[in-house]
C-alpha cells in the first residue's frame, strides 16, 4: 500500500536533477569587467578636478544608493549640491557630474530620450549593448538601471 521505495527513489532523482546546475558550475567564475577608471576625459581635466564625488571603493559598492539619495535631494527637496565625506561640494547631476568623466568621447553630444518605447520603466537596450562605462558592469551583473528613461545618454550608445 505504501510505496516508500518509489517515493524515496523519486526524491533522490528530483534532488539530483535539481542540483546538477550547481555542481556543474561549481568553481567556475566569470571574470568581471575591467573598467578603466582613468578615462581620456578624466586625463584632460586639471588635477584639482580629477576627484570623484567619493572614493572608488565607495562608488563601486554604493553608487546606486548615492544616485537614489541625489534623486531624493534634487527632485523632492530642491537641493542641488552634494557635500562629500571630505567636505568638497559637487553639483547633483548625473550628466554634468558623473558623465563628465565617466563616458566616452561622444558624451558631449547627448541625445534626448523622449521615446515612448523607453518609457516603460526599462533601461535603454542600446546603452546596454555598448561598452560604455556603466553598461559593462550592469551587463555583467544583469542589472537594468532606469537612468536613461529620463536622462541623456552618450550619443555613441544609440545605434
Amino acid at each position: 500500500m505504501y510505496k516508500g521505495g518509489k517515493i524515496i527513489a523519486s526524491l533522490i532523482i528530483f534532488a539530483a536533477l535539481f542540483t546538477i546546475p550547481f555542481f556543474y558550475n561549481m568553481g567556475k567564475v566569470n571574470a568581471g569587467p575591467d573598467v578603466a577608471l582613468d578615462t581620456p576625459a578624466i586625463q584632460r581635466l586639471p588635477a584639482s578636478e580629477q576627484q570623484c564625488v567619493e572614493s572608488p571603493e565607495f562608488m563601486k559598492e554604493n553608487h546606486m544608493q548615492l544616485l537614489n539619495q541625489w534623486r531624493e535631494e534634487a527632485v523632492r527637496n530642491g537641493q542641488t549640491v552634494y557635500i562629500n565625506s571630505q567636505g568638497k561640494k559637487f553639483d547633483i547631476s548625473l550628466q554634468d557630474t558623473c558623465l563628465k568623466c565617466h563616458a566616452t568621447e561622444s558624451a558631449s553630444n547627448p541625445v534626448v530620450l523622449n521615446n515612448p518605447a523607453n518609457s516603460t520603466g526599462v533601461s535603454n537596450p542600446a546603452l546596454n549593448a555598448s561598452p560604455e562605462f556603466c553598461a559593462s558592469c550592469h551587463d555583467y551583473s544583469a542589472v537594468k538601471p532606469l537612468c536613461w528613461t529620463c536622462h541623456f545618454e552618450p550619443k555613441e550608445a544609440v545605434k
